[in-house]
């Protein structure tokens, strides 16, 4: 079932948020490499693809269901150059936030236009957001923990570091 012409413009909106939270945790993990902190540079960054496979999601989505999916402008990510750690992951769980109310407003939307269709991966996206929101926050609480301990902080970079690297591509989940 085609979608409205409205929803797909939010759709469209979507698509261009999940590409600028990539830019975003991109830039964040510039921040990380200028403090010399490689696998924390090295988790931002596949924060980073993993948005992508987000927004290849959603355009999937919008292209299966006889839509045109599109990419907005994308502006630059605001992300104020000598960050601390604990502003890095701060400015990440924001960032997550806003992501995670513009896909609950999305998933209203769909409901009230009775798009059915859309729930799979709204309900998808739903669970990974809260999982998003909690997997930063434990760091930022971590740091917390860490404070000025620099060897803490080697600790978590290296542990941060492990993450594995997965594809950009939408099927994978």
């Amino acid at each position: 079932m085609k979608m409205s012409t409205d929803l797909e413009k939010k759709f469209q909106d979507q698509i261009t948020l999940e590409f600028a939270a990539s830019i975003t945790y991109r830039q964040l993990a510039i921040e990380a490499d200028e403090q010399d902190l490689p696998g924390i540079s090295a988790w931002l960054r596949h924060q980073a693809d993993e948005e992508i496979v987000h927004a290849n999601k959603f355009i999937q989505h919008v292209s299966d269901r006889g839509n045109h999916a599109a990419i907005d402008t994308i502006p630059a990510p605001g992300v104020t150059p000598g960050l601390s750690v604990l502003e890095i992951f701060e400015a990440a769980l924001a960032h997550e936030e806003k992501v995670s109310e513009a896909i609950r407003e999305l998933y209203r939307s769909a409901d009230k236009e009775g798009d059915y269709d859309s729930r799979p991966l709204l309900n998808w996206f739903v669970d990974e957001q809260i999982e998003e929101e909690a997997t930063v926050s434990e760091i930022i609480g971590r740091l917390k923990l860490i404070g000025d301990d620099g060897s803490g902080l080697l600790r978590l970079d290296s542990e941060l570091g492990q993450r594995p690297t997965e594809s950009t591509e939408a099927d994978e989940s």
